[in-house]
Formats: C-alpha cells, sequence, structure tokens
C-alpha cells in the first residue's frame, strides 16, 4: 500500500498525466450533461466515466500493437480531443465501426447515471458515501467491483456493465461527497479498491464536523480538523447536531444547524456549497476510476476486459438451430457458414468475440452454449446432428429467448427451421426482448409443403403460422427468408455478410405498387451495397442515377452482380457505387420483400430519457422505450465521424429525423436535431412531439443530413421503437443470488396517459419459483403502484447462472394494446468470505465481501408528479475525453 501522501509521480515511470488538456466542462458529479441546464460548466459522472475507459483503452491499445498494423505512438493523440471513434480508426484501421464500443460505455455510464434517480438507490447513503457511513460506502464498492467481475467471468457483461455503473459512481462521489478534497489530498484515496486496512481517521458520531453557513457558498465551514467525514442528505438518516450537510438545491438537511454543506457536485452555489473545488474533486475521482478500469483489466486479462467494454470492431455469432430430422440440410449450411466465418476471420479484428448456440425440438429446447473459442463452438455445432424429431410446430421461440438472454446486445441472431413456433404465446415477449437487447434476428425457414420425410403433422396447419417469425423480425429489424433445401447453404451466405455491421438504407416507399419503382439513395460513404429481394418475382430492373439499369438476369452486369436461389435474389453492386437516387421496379404476385444493406463506419445510436429535477440531483433518466404521456427526449450519437475516408475535411452535418409508422412507412413527423458539444462528437437531441407519445404502436427513425459537399446522407435504425402504454421499473437487490435464499425483488408502475386497468403476469427463466404481491392495480393518470416479488433460489441453482426475471403489463383481458415488458437480469454465485482472486503485482489483495443489508417494499399507489418538475430544455452527453492519464503502473 502507498501511503496517502505518496506523490503521482512516484507511481511508476509509465505515469503521464495531462491534467492541462482537460475538456471544456460537460457537466461532473451530477449524472449527465443534461445536468448542465442547472449547473453550467461543471464535470459529470458521465464524463468522468467516458473519459476514464478511453483513458485505459488508448493505454492498451499502446501496450498492445495492432497485428499487421504498425503500432500506435502516443504523440499522435497529444494535445487532442481523445474520441473512440479516432482510436478504432487508428487501431484496427480507417472504417472501423466503433458502434459497440460506444454502445458498451453508454451502458456503464447510463448505469452510472441511474444511481441517482432509481428509487432503491437514489436515497441510500451506502452507495454515494453521505451520512458519514464510509466503511459502509467501501464495502458497497468493492462488492460492486467483485459483481463486475463474476458477471463478466460468467460472460454476462450486461450485468458486469451495470454493476460496473454503478461502482463508478459511488467511487467518483466519495471525492465529491466526503472532505478528502479539503484535506488537501492531492491523489485518491489509496484503501478504497483494496480495502484490506481499514479506513483512518474517521469522524465519529459525536465529532463537530461542521459550523453553520447561511450563505449558498461556504468555503470555510468545515471545522479545523483532520478526520475524514461526508455530509447528510435529506431526512434518512437524520442529521446529528453539528454535523455537515450534503447541501445544494434538494437537500434538506441544508436549512437544519449547522446550515449550509460540503458537496462538490458542480459549479454552481446553488446546488454545490463547495462549489470551488469542483474541479480539484473531478480531477481526483477521475484518476480513481482509472485505477478502477486497471484494477478489473488485471483481474480479467486483456482478453475480458476488452469483451467487457466491447473493445473491438467485430459482432458475434448467434445460431439457434431446430436439430429435428427433417433438418440435416439446414445444420449442414449452419456449419459451413460457421466454419467459413470462423476461418476467414481468425487473428483479424473482425473475428467475433462471442459465440451462441442454442438447439431445439418437440417438446424440448437448449441448453444454451456460449463461448469466446471459436475451435470450441465449432466442435459443439459439428456434433449436432438431425435425429428424430417431433410434429410441428416446435419450440423455437423459447429456443430464441434462451439465446437473446445469452447474446451480446447489438448482434444478430440467425435462426434455422422448417417448422411453425409451438410457443407463438411468446411473440410479444420476444419482441420486447430484441428491442431491449437491440439484437436482429433473421429466420431462416426451408418450408417445402410438399415433403413428408421427416416431418409429421398431426393436423392441417394454418397459413399465417409462420405470423410470430413475422412480427418478432419486424420488431427487431431482421426478416424472414423462405426457401427451399436446394437453396439453403447459398441463403445462409448472408450470414457473413450480416456480422459485418450492415446499415439498411431506407425505402422511400415501404410496400412495393405497381408501376411505382422503389427509391434509396446512396451516398459516398457507402461500400458494398446489396439489394435482396425475396418472392413471387416476374422481373424486376435497377437503375442507378446516371440511368444504366441492370435486370434480374443472372451473373454479371453493368452495376453489379446478380444470383439467384429459387425464390430469393441478391445484388451485389459495384464499388465504388455511385451517389444519388437508385430505383427499384419489380414486378411479382403477392408482396415481395426488399432490403438494401451496405458496408460503411457511418452510423448512429440512440436512447430515449427524461428530464428529471427532482433530486438528488437534475439529470436525464434513461428509457429503453418512450412512454405514452411522458415528455421524452431523443438522444442520437452519431457514430464513424472519425473515420471517414476524408480526415481533416469538413464534417457531415445532420439536421432532422424523420418518424416513420411500421410497417406501412407513412411518415409521421419531423424532429429537428440540435447538436451538443463539438461537431466531432456526433452528438444531437430531440424533442419527441406529443402527437406521436400519445398514439402507441411501433416506429422508424430516419437520420437525414449532409456530407461535407452538401449531398444527402440518411441513415435508418436498424431496428424499430415502439411507444408503450406504461412505465416498469424492475429492480433487484444489491449483490448476487444465492443458491437457497429467497431474494426480494420491487416493481413501480406509472401512467401517464389516463386511467387504465392493467394485469400483470411475472415469469423467471430458468423457472424458479416466483411469486407477487400485485396482480392487477388500476391507475389513474399520474399514478403510481408499487409492488414486490420473491424470487426462490434453489439450492441445485448453478453458479454463475443467469436469472431473468420478466413482468409484464397488460391493459385488460380483450384490449388490442400492446403489452409492456420489463427484464432484469441476476446472477447466481455462491457466497465467498472473500474474492479468491489473485492480486496484481502492483497492489494488495482484493477482499471483496458479499454482505448486503436487505430491504422492504410494500404495495402503494401514489398520486400525482410521478416524476416531479420536468426539464424543458434537450441537452446531451459528450462522448470524448482528453488524455488524462495513460499509465497507473504500480499503485
Amino acid at each position: 500500500m502507498l501511503p496517502a501522501d505518496v506523490p503521482l509521480s512516484h507511481l511508476g515511470p509509465s505515469v503521464l498525466l495531462l491534467l492541462q488538456l482537460l475538456l471544456p466542462p460537460a457537466s461532473a458529479f451530477f449524472p449527465n450533461i443534461w445536468s448542465l441546464l442547472a449547473a453550467p460548466g461543471s464535470i459529470t459522472h458521465q464524463d468522468l466515466t467516458e473519459e476514464a475507459a478511453l483513458n485505459v483503452t488508448l493505454q492498451l491499445f499502446l501496450e498492445q500493437p495492432p497485428p499487421g498494423r504498425p503500432p500506435l505512438r502516443l504523440e499522435d493523440f497529444l494535445g487532442r480531443t481523445l474520441l473512440a471513434d479516432d482510436l478504432f480508426a487508428a487501431y484496427f484501421g480507417p472504417g472501423s465501426p466503433s458502434r459497440r464500443f460506444r454502445a458498451a460505455l453508454g451502458e456503464v455510464s447510463r448505469a452510472n447515471a441511474a444511481q441517482d434517480f432509481l428509487p432503491t438507490s437514489k436515497n441510500d447513503p451506502d452507495l454515494h458515501f453521505d451520512a458519514e457511513r464510509l466503511g459502509q460506502g467501501r464495502t458497497r464498492l468493492v462488492e460492486a467491483l467483485r459483481e463486475t467481475v463474476a458477471a463478466a467471468r460468467a460472460l454476462d457483461y450486461t450485468l458486469a456493465r451495470q454493476r460496473l455503473g454503478a461502482a463508478l459512481h459511488a467511487l467518483q462521489d466519495f471525492y465529491s461527497h466526503s472532505n478528502w478534497v479539503e484535506l488537501g489530498r492531492q491523489q485518491p484515496h489509496p484503501h478504497l479498491l483494496w480495502p484490506r486496512q481499514e479506513l483512518q481517521s474517521l469522524a465519529q458520531v459525536g465529532d463537530p464536523t461542521c459550523s453553520d453557513c447561511e450563505e449558498l457558498s461556504c468555503p470555510r465551514n468545515l471545522l479545523g480538523f483532520t478526520l475524514l467525514t461526508s455530509g447528510y442528505f435529506g431526512t434518512h438518516p437524520p442529521k446529528p447536531p453539528g454535523k455537515c450537510s450534503h447541501g445544494g438545491h434538494f437537500d434538506q438537511s441544508s436549512s437544519q444547524p449547522p446550515r449550509g454543506g460540503i458537496n462538490k457536485d458542480s459549479t454552481s452555489p446553488g446546488f454545490s456549497p463547495h462549489h470551488m473545488l469542483h474541479l480539484q474533486a473531478a480531477k481526483l475521482a477521475l484518476l480513481a476510476s482509472i485505477q478502477a478500469f486497471n484494477l478489473l483489466r488485471s483481474r480479467l486479462g486483456d482478453s475480458g476486459f476488452s469483451r467487457l467494454l466491447d473493445i473491438t470492431p467485430a459482432s458475434s455469432l448467434s445460431f439457434v438451430l431446430d436439430t429435428t430430422g427433417s433438418m440435416g440440410e439446414e445444420i449442414n449450411a449452419a456449419k459451413i457458414q460457421a466454419r467459413h466465418i470462423v476461418e476467414q476471420r481468425r487473428g483479424t479484428p473482425m473475428e467475433p468475440t462471442h459465440y451462441v448456440l442454442v438447439p431445439f425440438h418437440d417438446p424440448g429446447f437448449g441448453p444454451v452454449f456460449t463461448t469466446s473459442d471459436p475451435d470450441h463452438f465449432w466442435q459443439q455445432l459439428n456434433e449436432m446432428h438431425a435425429l428424430g424429431g417431433g410434429d410441428e410446430p416446435e419450440m423455437c421461440l423459447s429456443a430464441l429467448e434462451l439465446a437473446l438472454l445469452h447474446t451480446p446486445p447489438f448482434s444478430d441472431i440467425f435462426v434455422f427451421t422448417d417448422a411453425s413456433p409451438k410457443d407463438a404465446f411468446l411473440t410479444n415477449r420476444v419482441e420486447s426482448l430484441t428491442q431491449e437487447r437491440r439484437c436482429r434476428v433473421t429466420f431462416l425457414v426451408t418450408e417445402d409443403p410438399s415433403r413428408a420425410q421427416g416431418r409429421a403433422r398431426r393436423e392441417v396447419l394454418s397459413p399465417l403460422r409462420f405470423e410470430p417469425y413475422e412480427a418478432v423480425a419486424l420488431a427487431s429489424g431482421g426478416e424472414v427468408i423462405f426457401t427451399e433445401d436446394q437453396y439453403i447453404e447459398d441463403v445462409a451466405a448472408i450470414i457473413g455478410d450480416s456480422i459485418a455491421d450492415l446499415v439498411t438504407l431506407p425505402l422511400e416507399s415501404r410496400v412495393v405498387v405497381a408501376e411505382r419503382p422503389l427509391v434509396f439513395r446512396v451516398d459516398g460513404l457507402l461500400r458494398k451495397v446489396t439489394v435482396r429481394i425475396h418472392g413471387e418475382v416476374s422481373s424486376f430492373w435497377i437503375r442507378n442515377p446516371a440511368g444504366v439499369s441492370q435486370g434480374q438476369e443472372e451473373g454479371e452486369g453493368p452495376l453489379g452482380h446478380t444470383r439467384r436461389f429459387g425464390r430469393f435474389w441478391m445484388m451485389s453492386m459495384n464499388d465504388p457505387p455511385q451517389s444519388g437516387t437508385w430505383e427499384i421496379q419489380i414486378t411479382a404476385k403477392g408482396t415481395p420483400r426488399v432490403r438494401v444493406q451496405a458496408q460503411t463506419s457511418l452510423d448512429f445510436l440512440f436512447h430515449f430519457g427524461i428530464p428529471m429535477e427532482d433530486g438528488p440531483h437534475p439529470g436525464l433518466y434513461p428509457l429503453t422505450q418512450p412512454v405514452a404521456g411522458l415528455q421524452t427526449q431523443l438522444l442520437v450519437e452519431v457514430t464513424g465521424l472519425g473515420s471517414r475516408g476524408n480526415p481533416g475535411g469538413p464534417l457531415p452535418h445532420f439536421s432532422h429525423v424523420v418518424l416513420r409508422g411500421v410497417p406501412q412507412g407513412a411518415e409521421l413527423g419531423q424532429v429537428p436535431l440540435e447538436p451538443r458539444g463539438p461537431p466531432e462528437q456526433g452528438l444531437f437531441a430531440a424533442s419527441l412531439p406529443p402527437t406521436l407519445l400519445s398514439t402507441l404502436g411501433p416506429f422508424s427513425l430516419e437520420l437525414v443530413g449532409q456530407d461535407g459537399a452538401g449531398r444527402g446522407l440518411h441513415r435508418a435504425a436498424p431496428q424499430p421503437c415502439a411507444v408503450v402504454p406504461v412505465l416498469l421499473e424492475l429492480s433487484g437487490p444489491p449483490g448476487f443470488l444465492a443458491p437457497g435464499t429467497t431474494a426480494p425483488l420491487s416493481l413501480r408502475i406509472a401512467s401517464f396517459s389516463g386511467p387504465q386497468d392493467l394485469y400483470l403476469r411475472t415469469s423467471a427463466k430458468p423457472s424458479f419459483a416466483l411469486t407477487s404481491n400485485l396482480s392487477r392495480v388500476h391507475l389513474e393518470q399520474n399514478e403510481s403502484a408499487w409492488g414486490r416479488l420473491w424470487l426462490e433460489v434453489p439450492d441445485t441453482a448453478a453458479s454463475d447462472s443467469m436469472v431473468m426475471v420478466t413482468v409484464t403489463a397488460k391493459d385488460g383481458e380483450a384490449s388490442t394494446m400492446p403489452p409492456t415488458h420489463a427484464f432484469l437480469r441476476l446472477l447466481v454465485q455462491a457466497p465467498a468470505p472473500q474474492d479468491q482472486l489473485p492480486a496484481p503485482a502492483y497492489s494488495t489483495d482484493l477482499v471483496l465481501n458479499t454482505s448486503s443489508p436487505a430491504f422492504h417494499l410494500s404495495t402503494s399507489v401514489t398520486q400525482g408528479g410521478a416524476w416531479g418538475g420536468l426539464l424543458g430544455k434537450p441537452w446531451w452527453t459528450t462522448f470524448a475525453g482528453m488524455l488524462l492519464l495513460l499509465s497507473l503502473g504500480p499503485w
């Protein structure tokens, strides 16, 4: 251990402090940049988290030269804003997509910010180092880090990022909420992350710590002592006489003597009485966050740490396979494609980082097989054969749900089957899960009514029996491709293309109409444009902006290469494709399906949020989907700006988002985008129109702008969104699930759009016993209901296994309104007295205790002010950091 007064310069020769490059303030111990409306010039939890992650990622890149490419040079990054796009372009090569990395950092940052909003965390002093609960806070901090490591080792990176966000929030709060900075400390606390030694020199219950301060700014209200203390917030627990308050607008305790407070959350005296020390606290919080990331890197290794933050341009590979006796050709096609992908991409930046395989038949499905080793995946897949099988239909959606639970976000999942689903009742839940996971599902269906061998049928099957697949594909942004056995190997070749980060180009008319061509636009940043047409097509032609056409004849043509496999056509355009407006004219029986895709690094991420001002800090509460009747912001993050083909040239400009109904494609409106931060960060915000938020149903997003030369740019979100009728919040206990225990869960339901009678259903995967004290509730507008659930974890539950709890709310048994779902991921782990992980060479052992206080909730309905006041003007976060620390060396 280092004593507290060891200067940073003694931490090792690789330590480089470039604090003079601190990015212009954007927001800090407030949750996210939305908080800047209240406190301009601050630095947020989100800024600290992303800056620390970018610095450690650069450190990893500097220490691990890219194979086949020149090593990165530190001097190339000095004196400039550090961006994820630039890092990926420098390390993996120009055009390498950083979308998944930025999405993973977004998960961590939003989990961090959510600690200030979630009802189970926002007022818990142990999670914010408040109320002099410093020892308890340290215990919860290291517990969250231990949970991060355990979840990552169990390959549940979503849960790991959630726990990492919670840990970083507490760690950063320590430097803002305690008097560590006021004591003159110039480096992070040496024992917060390695707690074998007790925290020393703590103020006791009877020690006065603050004097009265009636001003907003209280620079001298701390009494002259050298003990470590922190402020009290609110009324729970009550502030003892002589103790410091947190202080600021939201703190009720700050009006009780001694008045004032000591928090350094922002630069605003109205929120932070010690605002003058904000930057010093932010500096130490940033250094401590980098320490935490480096600690995780040492525990997980470079490979595990890279998967935790998705530091790769590659996707995962997930297969769901029907293994009944009629599926021999399909299974063989899956093996061929998997083998091709593994061999072609092994050792390259595009090698998949995660593999998932789920078999199904009748009446069973699973188990799920997950690995990061391509050889183990291939061995498992190669052992699968078409054996026996029952009658159609099959348990396809159950297997797909299992795959979704174990597939990383922003992935493609491929389902091979020749049967309709036996478990169609899962359709709505699987639809919601694909959107929550942001995964795209493609069904490859070899349905041949004339084939009798291998597939028995006990009844005449409905021609609509594949509609559940259509619904899931539509909700996920995927597709259903019907083909025949003799073509499945060729059609399955789309798998290799689909995991290469293709973008789908929007079609001006979503439905093929006779004599009216479909229109799409190509810009100069697109490559490998592919048009896929599927259906009973008699003829088609494609015309480029210069008027050059090519028809359905197979082989090479003036625009590209056309291939046909039964009812499936695929035209691959020559590179580079001509920029401008392209047309597709189709003559067909029925309604053919058309999809245009291309490769590009320029894409976008999005999510939704609710502006909050009811404390403990103003900020933006993140949502997966917008909620009917609730003022909602759309947050857009353009990726790939740093890896354009013309670095240094004019940046693209994006002006608005077009909202379209799904599946018809009718325009619902346009919302203007307001840029947030420097243009190279590609951050935008928009207010969703009230008319949209009053209409339930799916809609799509199309990002519209111009490139640096003024030519049009269009990008479509990979999957549609939906306005959901109610807000569901499902929270679990701190820590892991222990075998043989009962875990309490909390549920909150809120309505903002009028009276609703809701029926609630709960389920757990795997099928652990789950009970609830809330099965039906009536809500008026702006009313909330609270309930609790109990999840019984059996003694036989496997350690490191994941449990998914789902709550479904539906408005009446006969209602056509789509249900709302909430999902909660939990990890089972046997309790351990201390962390047995080997310590890194530069620190003592990390002891992570597992004890956590229980909490108790009761069912209640509250009326009015479900979210408190709402802020009006949209802001959003910066996704950039300045190079502050490249390595900590030995700690």
